[in-house]
């Protein structure tokens, strides 16, 4: 299996797309390494939300903005409240979310941009990020996908509205990125009763006592992204769990909702970025 994410320093891993595009596409994970917060087990939280010191967020998105040599005045972020808003990012949204929460996209869990040198950035930790490109097309796109998300179909949701401009399923591309498995994702009836319109003959959990399922949440996005249309051979997913590998990675779950949040991230780096 195809592992799409490169690990290339402490702070974080990059996406191999093995595609061509005009720009230089930007996009990958971070860690939990190489930051400034005190608050939790790992140091480098990227969200607003989560009880850390402004100024060390604030710290830790200028390091990752160096690192990632994409100025911090050109990302865009969004409040993330498990629904299913996508927004479209233009050449003016530059700069909402990126050094404070009032300003990010409210009640938004979905980024899509045709510009270049703009840095789609979203925060997790066990949810699943969902990134696509359409390079052809000079398109890109990150949605945050927790269970509700998942069950409202936003990885749908963001195929069909590249659709509606015209672009064929045949040229997008998705990647599946590091979050939750299904060896450390275990739900009750609610939740799978939220995910069965999607599935129908194909159940990517084990129930493992009454009323209590092993949900392998990055498989049914895959499911959901394959029937809006995506070719199978056009959607990698990792093999990289936030929870399973608690060297690297904060985990809601695993750390008692008491942790930082890592920063799933795409852009298309052009010539002037400055």
């Amino acid at each position: 299996m195809f592992e799409p994410f490169k690990k290339v320093n402490d702070y974080c891993y990059f996406i191999d797309w093995k595609l061509d595009s005009q720009y230089q596409i930007v996009s990958g994970f971070t860690t939990k390494h190489g930051g400034v917060s005190q608050s939790f087990n790992g140091s480098l939280n990227l969200a607003f939300h989560v009880h850390d010191k402004l100024e060390h967020v604030q710290d830790n998105r200028k390091i990752l903005a160096a690192q990632l040599d994409f100025p911090i005045n050109t990302w865009v972020g969004a409040e993330q409240t498990h629904e299913d808003v996508i927004q479209k990012i233009v050449e003016q949204d530059k700069g909402k979310g990126a050094l404070e929460y009032e300003t990010s996209f409210a009640h938004t869990d979905g980024l899509y941009s045709d510009d270049q040198n703009i840095l789609l950035t979203l925060a997790f930790a066990d949810c699943v990020p969902l990134y696509f490109i359409a390079p052809r097309y000079n398109r890109v796109g990150i949605a945050h996908a927790g269970w509700k998300g998942t069950a409202k179909g936003i990885g749908y949701k963001m195929i069909d509205k590249w659709v509606k401009d015209g672009i064929s399923t045949d040229e997008i591309y998705a990647v599946i990125g590091p979050s939750i498995c299904k060896n450390c994702y275990t739900v009750d009836d609610r939740v799978i009763d939220a995910m069965k319109p999607w599935m129908q003959e194909n159940l990517p959990y084990i129930e493992k006592t009454t009323g209590q399922y092993d949900l392998d949440l990055r498989e049914l996005n895959k499911i959901i992204l394959m029937k809006s249309g995506l070719r199978r051979e056009h959607i990698q997913v990792t093999t990289l769990c936030t929870s399973c590998q608690e060297q690297e990675f904060f985990s809601h779950r695993r750390d008692m909702g008491k942790t930082g949040r890592m920063l799933g991230f795409i852009g298309m780096k052009g010539e002037n970025t400055k």
